[in-house]
């Protein structure tokens, strides 16, 4: 158990290495192995270079020299030989320089020779020889007079061969140990160039494997999880978001993967989400169709069937009111007049209802209207009360908007109106119509000087029905300033009242302005 337990700690902790841990650890290891196999190459190529160097620098010259010195004894041997047989000077000068060569060679064989025992030993043996046979034999011919060197040589000339023949087996088994040293640095050389090659194939085959094994990793560590996961992606940002997200290679890239996962599954709940959304704003919108179709039957039915029963109730109590004033008590006269008050604005109420259900529906012209033109109508229709109440209207140059004429023409005229009859008993009113540029739209404002209205209620007058005051001391339904805030919705705009406004209102509102007209060029003018 416990060496099940010792067996899985590293695979999960592997499990749990990023793409920079992995890369690091295989760089590391290619760099050991790398230097490693740099380090035998170095190692083969300097092992060669010391054996060349070896068989150039020592062997070779030291079998050459040996030669050499075999060749300055030779030449004595021939010197003294001749000198004893003829007894003329001139016969000395190969023994002369054989001994000079043999210097040089003795000199220069020392050197080479220095680190090797058993070659040095060799040279040993030989000049000890050489100087045997000097001194027994050569030189004293050699010192002999002119004349008289042929009866030392003839004396001496057995012992002399004896001892030039064991010099001749010196320097040969000197030879055969130079050309043995020679060969065995040749071979050394051929088996440490074999080996450097060897271990320079074996290097180029490890980098070879180990760019392989870098580009499999990668492909298998990296690219290919990657690609996986880049075409996961673009499945899903195809539309295709069922479509899961499975991440494998390093620890980064599954975390990668993980974290895309769960970004397409909380796509995948908001896409459900919005369709639920989509299904129940279907629904809503059904039911708003179903809603209006209500409204405008309701319309109808207030427009034709509620309309003549309210009129007859209103005419007949009217009638009543007529034929028997005063002929009842008060208390009756004071009924009858609640009733055909009642019955009145019941009218007024319908009448106002339908004109609210109507905007949007049945005025829905939107072409340019001139709004100079329409307020002068607005203050036309309004001419009587503005004249009984001295009412002074001042107003800047108006422009003209994409809208509904008629429906503009009833916000104009509420807003009027409202300013008029909402004026204060101690002043005349001064109402000021101003229009100003504000980007793609106009903002309108209407100023009075009337009783103005507190902040704490501007967002309520908006609201359908919502009265600040009584029927007796302003008459009215309550439905003009929510009529002009539904005339400025349809039409793109809003509708506020400016709290910083004293004394009085200042109701201000905005209103898309008018697309410019392309004047049609000469071909179309001609085509047209």
């Amino acid at each position: 158990m416990a060496t099940d337990v010792k067996n899985r700690r590293p695979r999960t902790s592997r499990a749990t290495w990023t793409t920079q841990r992995w890369l690091r650890v295989s760089a590391s290891l290619a760099l050991v192995l790398l230097a490693v196999l740099g380090g035998l190459g170095l190692w083969a190529l300097n092992r060669t270079s010391g054996l060349t160097d070896e068989l150039v620098d020592v062997r070779s010259p030291a079998l050459a020299t040996s030669v050499r010195l075999e060749a300055a004894l030779v030449n004595q041997e021939t010197g003294i030989r001749g000198y004893g047989l003829t007894g003329e000077r001139s016969f000395l000068s190969p023994y002369q320089e054989g001994l000079t060569d043999q210097r040089a060679a003795v000199t220069e064989l020392r050197r080479l020779l220095k680190d090797d025992t058993k070659g040095q030993a060799d040279l040993a043996t030989v000049l000890d020889t050489a100087d045997r046979w000097q001194r027994t034999y050569a030189q004293p011919i050699a010192d002999a007079p002119a004349g008289s060197p042929a009866m030392t040589s003839a004396q001496r000339a057995g012992q002399g061969k004896d001892t030039f023949d064991t010099l001749r087996k010196a320097m040969a088994v000197q030879q055969d140990h130079q050309r043995a040293a020679r060969q065995g640095a040749l071979d050394d050389l051929r088996g440490a160039a074999r080996l450097r090659d060897s271990i320079l194939v074996s290097i180029a085959v490890v980098i070879l494997l180990l760019t392989i094994l870098i580009f499999e990793g990668l492909r298998r560590g990296v690219t290919a999880p990657l690609a996986k996961l880049g075409a996961d992606a673009r499945a899903v940002s195809g539309g295709a978001f069922e479509h899961p997200v499975v991440a494998t290679g390093p620890a980064d890239l599954r975390r990668l993967g993980a974290d895309m996962e769960a970004m397409r599954r909380r796509l995948l709940d908001e896409l459900a989400f919005a369709e639920e959304a989509g299904h129940r704003l279907d629904e809503q919108a059904a039911e708003l169709r179903r809603s209006n179709s209500e409204l405008e039957q309701f319309a109808y039915v207030a427009s034709h069937d509620l309309q003549e029963p309210l009129r007859k109730v209103s005419s007949f109590t009217q009638l009543l009111q007529r034929r028997y004033a005063g002929q009842l008590d008060e208390r009756a006269d004071q009924y009858i007049g609640f009733a055909v008050d009642g019955a009145n604005r019941m009218q007024k109420l319908i009448n106002d209802l339908l004109e609210f259900s109507r905007v949007g529906r049945v005025h829905n012209d939107h072409r340019e209207v001139d709004l100079d033109a329409v307020v002068e109508q607005t203050l036309d229709a309004l001419s009587v009360s503005i004249e009984e109440s001295k009412a002074r209207i001042v107003r800047d140059p108006l422009p003209t908007v994409s809208g509904d004429a008629t429906q503009l023409g009833i916000l104009w005229q509420n807003l009027i109106a409202n300013a008029v009859k909402f004026r204060h008993a101690d002043r005349a009113p001064e109402i000021r119509i101003e229009a100003a540029r504000d980007g793609e739209l106009w903002r309108f404002a209407v100023s009075d000087n009337g009783i103005g209205i507190a902040a704490e209620f501007a967002e309520k007058v908006f609201v359908i029905f919502q009265r600040l005051h009584t029927k007796d001391a302003y008459p009215g339904s309550g439905i003009g300033l929510a009529m002009c805030k539904k005339i400025t919705e349809f039409h793109g705009g809003t509708i506020s009242i400016d709290p910083d406004h004293a004394p009085g209102t200042r109701i201000v509102f905005t209103l898309a302005a008018a697309e410019p007209v392309r004047q049609p060029d000469s071909a179309e003018s001609a085509a047209a």
